[in-house]
């Protein structure tokens, strides 16, 4: 019997992309299946001209699909890891994280003009604290501005002006073949990233073991690790995923055996309103996140 799999998704490029990707690896793994593809719309795009401060924080761009998912009207739905909020409806689990790429953010500029290049006081389009606060480290004369949109819009604002500088995650990017547009890729020591970038969280109904089945083939444990880490890190300091917290988990590159090795877990708090950043950082084994987490986020609190 065809074993059939409707999967929920925004209605963005960017949505429909790494929805396309999440159907391709599934397919991969259950050939004779079937998959259809139900857009939903968020609170998010629905009022996609509205600062997101004034939507309010909680599943801005998830919980609508959580409802059809909790509904039965859909068997998964694909986000991007750093929309979930750190609570999650009772019912639902995240079944796999899909293989993270590049989680760095970058600069799209005018004339790709790098940022020690900007003009002093350039417009910066950019609605997240975490961003402000992190950029003003290295150009304290930048003025920064609400900024709206999916990445074409946003692309699109900058090139005809609107701003002379945005910043946005590498992988939605890259994933729109999009890397072109990018003026300078900024490291981790520089901005850190939102908890989740660059990663692909696959949701279903906990007690639907069809689907969790094919979901836990889906599952790349490395990043699971790496992401789990850091959403423990926001929800121990009770930050969700707009609030300004930098987060970042990693594998040192001189790991010599792979199931042993060390995870680097480095996090930072910013005040968007004195431009401050504090940082922690810990490094111990893989399978003691939770602990790592934990150390990160009491050194935040105490710093």
């Amino acid at each position: 019997m065809l074993s059939r799999y409707r999967i929920g998704t925004r209605g963005s490029k960017l949505a429909l992309a790494q929805t396309q990707l999440t159907i391709n690896l599934l397919r991969s793994l259950e050939p004779q299946a079937d998959f259809t593809i139900e857009i939903i719309a968020s609170r998010g795009d629905i009022h996609c001209e509205t600062p997101i401060q004034n939507l309010g924080e909680q599943g801005l761009f998830t919980a609508e699909l959580e409802k059809q998912l909790l509904d039965g009207r859909v068997d998964i739905v694909v986000h991007s890891a750093k929309d979930l909020p750190t609570q999650m409806p009772a019912g639902l689990t995240i079944a796999a994280y899909s293989a993270r790429i590049d989680p760095r953010e970058v600069l799209i500029s005018r004339d790709n003009i790098k940022l020690t290049d900007l003009p002093p006081g350039a417009r910066i389009g950019t609605s997240s604290p975490r961003r402000k606060t992190q950029l003003a480290q290295w150009r304290s004369d930048l003025t920064f501005t609400d900024i709206r949109g999916n990445v074409d819009t946003r692309i699109r604002k900058v090139r005809q002006g609107d701003y002379q500088a945005t910043i946005m995650a590498h992988a939605g990017l890259l994933r729109l073949n999009l890397d072109n547009e990018v003026a300078e890729v900024f490291s981790p020591e520089m901005i850190l990233p939102a908890a989740g970038q660059g990663a692909l969280a696959l949701q279903c109904r906990r007690n639907d073991q069809r689907v969790c089945s094919l979901l836990s083939l889906a599952n790349h444990e490395p990043t699971a690790q790496c992401v789990r880490a850091e959403r423990r890190v926001l929800k121990l300091l009770e930050a969700g995923c707009s609030c300004p917290i930098g987060v970042l988990a990693g594998f040192p590159p001189d790991t010599s055996t792979p199931k042993n090795r060390p995870m680097m877990l480095r996090a930072c708090r910013c005040d968007p309103e004195t431009n401050a950043r504090i940082d922690a950082h810990a490094l111990g084994p893989a399978e003691d996140w939770q602990t790592l987490a934990q150390q990160v986020a009491d050194r935040l609190r105490n710093k």
